[in-house]
């Protein structure tokens, strides 16, 4: 498992701002050409590449020149030629031990002419991290509200055991209710969805207005939101993943919900759920537990009665779940938590049948 330490330093912005700039460019040129050739193959970039850049740019570190190329390429594969990726003369360069070196405390970075160096200040929250994991990469930020160079360290560490998987929680995620367990537990939304809304007026009125104080507070109240929501998540998702009892939680896969046209209103809410990012700070706290993150298909898990089997759309209003068949009633997100559970734990049955085994997804966390 990953985790990255973020530092402010004491580095001049003006020595790397035109080392970004220029790097910015190299990027771009890569991705210029694996466009252009319709590959990502960092070999045969190197070929087509490095010894021009070299020349074009002298005073750039070799070791820069690469990483650019490699962060280029990377991108690209990402989006399999779907879009063109491209930098800002002040986004972000990774650093690898050709162009870094980390002893103690003191950090050294490579940089137009001389090599930078400074003393970081490890806080004692990061000190077990620093001193016990293993130094993997890093990656210089310029934050442009604080004018400041920040330095972000990776660490890597093995993962601990996996428990035995023995109780098996099943989690729905939704727009009111940010998550509802097969347990019973349900976790509102409703203070979060109350700060988007609060938000977007504010945002709408002084764009409005248009003056040079509105735009001000424009700038001064940007990322606060987003702030906000990730906090929310955190707490949630550090709530559930420290239960004592549950070794494997399961959530439906909804990488795709995105892809279909549900209205403009409908839309709107789900371009500002964050089920990614619950799904990805659930993964690694649980990771951290020796715990399992599982993923099913979303298929019939609202519609279907976890009594009696039956699959139909008038089953469910609103949050009321009542099954036309059995008569059987619950909160209708709890019902469909406890379709999540009982379709993973069907799909990990030996004895389950193929169309049973269909529904499930591997494990997010690997370890399936």
């Amino acid at each position: 498992m990953f985790r990255t330490i973020s530092l402010p330093t004491d580095f001049d912005p003006q020595r790397f701002l035109p080392l970004m700039k220029r790097c910015a460019d190299i990027f771009n040129t890569h991705v210029d050409w694996a466009m252009e050739n319709h590959t990502y193959n960092k070999k045969r970039a190197h070929h087509a590449l490095y010894a021009p850049l070299c020349q074009a740019h002298p005073d750039i570190p070799t070791g820069l020149i690469q990483t650019v190329r490699d962060t280029a390429l990377e991108a690209v594969k990402a989006t399999q030629f779907a879009r063109i990726p491209r930098k800002k003369p002040t986004s972000g360069l990774r650093y690898d031990k050709r162009t870094l070196t980390l002893k103690g405390d003191k950090i050294t970075l490579s940089c137009i002419g001389k090599r930078v160096k400074t003393v970081l200040n490890i806080p004692d929250y990061f000190r077990t991290i620093y001193d016990t994991w293993t130094f993997k990469s890093a990656t210089a930020n310029y934050k442009r509200h604080k004018r400041q160079i920040w330095i972000h360290l990776v660490f890597e560490h093995p993962n601990p055991d996996l428990q035995s998987e023995q109780d098996i929680q099943g989690i729905d995620l939704g727009l009111r209710h940010l998550a509802v367990t097969s347990d019973g537990d349900v976790h509102s939304n409703a203070k979060a969805r109350a700060v988007q809304r609060r938000y977007l007026y504010n945002r709408r009125a002084l764009q409005a207005k248009g003056t040079r104080s509105a735009k001000r507070r424009l700038r001064a109240m940007s990322g606060r939101e987003m702030r906000f929501s990730r906090d929310m998540t955190h707490i949630v998702t550090k709530i559930l993943a420290q239960q004592a009892d549950v070794t494997t939680f399961v959530l439906e896969n909804l990488a795709s919900i995105r892809n279909k046209w549900r209205g403009r209103k409908l839309n709107k809410w789900l371009s500002s759920w964050s089920f990614a990012l619950f799904l990805m700070f659930l993964t690694y706290k649980a990771e951290a537990l020796g715990k399992r993150v599982a993923l099913i298909n979303p298929r019939y898990t609202s519609q279907k009665c976890n009594h009696c089997g039956h699959i139909d759309k008038k089953n469910r209003h609103k949050s009321r779940f009542c099954c036309v068949q059995c008569g059987f009633r619950a909160h209708a997100d709890v019902n469909a938590a406890l379709n999540i559970r009982d379709a993973h734990t069907l799909s990990a049955t030996p004895r389950a049948t193929a169309e049973q085994a269909a529904v499930t997804q591997p494990y997010a966390t690997g370890a399936g």
